[in-house]
């Protein structure tokens, strides 16, 4: 199968200039006919017959530039699904620009927390996405009822937090990686606080157990983490009630904070606080993306054996997998 990309621009409602355009890359199912556009632009149509196309939305660490989440991206893509990754320069700290996923942080407060997504940029894509369903090679082609949120980091708890009906209706799905819903002390909660998720939907939270940016920030949270997974196991223990069997912890033997992302980027970010690897890059990587289509498949796609696919995958004991819990 052939994946192709497109770009697009968006400017956030409320944000100021010059921090106020989000731009996105595309990435999805594609034909090449040999057509002009294709010779000329480099414009290919999509593989329409694989439409309507279920969107995943996935949500970048701070300062882990959306190129390192490509071979995601593409991997997803084959598996017939439209993905948007996007790239935001931007203040949420004020006084430090970097590259963000959009992070709410009147959201996260302890009065406003649960009442709004903390997900900033989650409205501007989702209004990009209406217009690329009304012109050009996606056009008519989207699922925009069954959107699936996905990130890394502080994106990936983003997407598990704003993962609500109740905000956002099209929403159907989500997934994380490297995150965890621990209260930061600053904005003024009490020590070792897990935060509720909305749990209304099919979560998949994921982590790795040499996650050494997890492990060297307990400090923000009021407490030293026992293990790097602490707080994402408290998270699936104590922030998700479950009982539809539609929730998942996977924890990946050897993997760090980074290995969803290849090639990963020694200049920004917090890549020296991290564990080396101690399991082939590959295999990881392998593991989180059927992980995650697999997940995809069984509680968005509805395929008949993609349930037990998951299962089977999980139970396997194949290298790579620490542990795995549903409820």
């Amino acid at each position: 199968m052939s994946v192709k990309a497109i770009f697009q621009a968006a400017k956030v409602e409320d944000a100021c200039s010059p921090y106020d355009t989000i731009h996105l890359k595309v990435f999805y199912p594609a034909q090449m006919l040999g057509s002009s556009p294709e010779q000329n632009m480099g414009v290919f149509p999509a593989d329409a017959q694989q439409s309507p196309f279920k969107v995943v939305i996935f949500f970048n660490g701070i300062n882990c530039g959306i190129e390192s989440y490509q071979w995601l991206a593409i991997k997803l893509a084959e598996r017939g699904l439209v993905v948007v990754t996007f790239s935001w320069i931007a203040q949420n700290i004020p006084g430090i620009v970097a590259i963000t996923p959009g992070v709410e942080m009147k959201s996260l407060t302890p009065k406003v927390y649960g009442t709004k997504p903390t997900a900033s940029a989650l409205p501007t894509l989702l209004a990009a996405l209406e217009r690329l369903q009304s012109e050009g090679v996606l056009a008519g082609l989207l699922d925009l009822q069954h959107i699936i949120l996905g990130g890394h980091s502080a994106g990936g708890r983003v997407a598990i937090e704003s993962a609500n009906p109740h905000f956002f209706p099209q929403v159907v799905a989500a997934f994380s990686y490297g995150a965890h819903s621990a209260a930061i002390m600053q904005l003024g909660y009490a020590a070792d606080t897990i935060l509720p998720l909305p749990d209304a939907l099919p979560l998949m939270l994921i982590g790795g157990t040499g996650d050494g940016v997890i492990a060297n920030n307990g400090a923000l949270y009021g407490v030293t983490w026992k293990q790097p997974t602490t707080p994402i196991r408290r998270t699936f223990q104590e922030a998700i009630s479950g009982g539809r069997d539609d929730s998942y912890l996977l924890l990946l033997e050897g993997a760090n904070h980074f290995s969803i992302t290849h090639p990963s980027d020694p200049t920004t970010g917090t890549t020296w606080l991290d564990f080396p690897v101690t399991q082939p890059e590959e295999l990881l990587r392998n593991l989180i993306v059927e992980a995650i289509g697999l997940f995809i498949d069984a509680h968005v796609r509805f395929h008949p054996t993609a349930l037990a696919n998951l299962n089977q995958l999980m139970e396997s004991h194949q290298p790579g997998i620490a542990s795995f819990e549903s409820k």
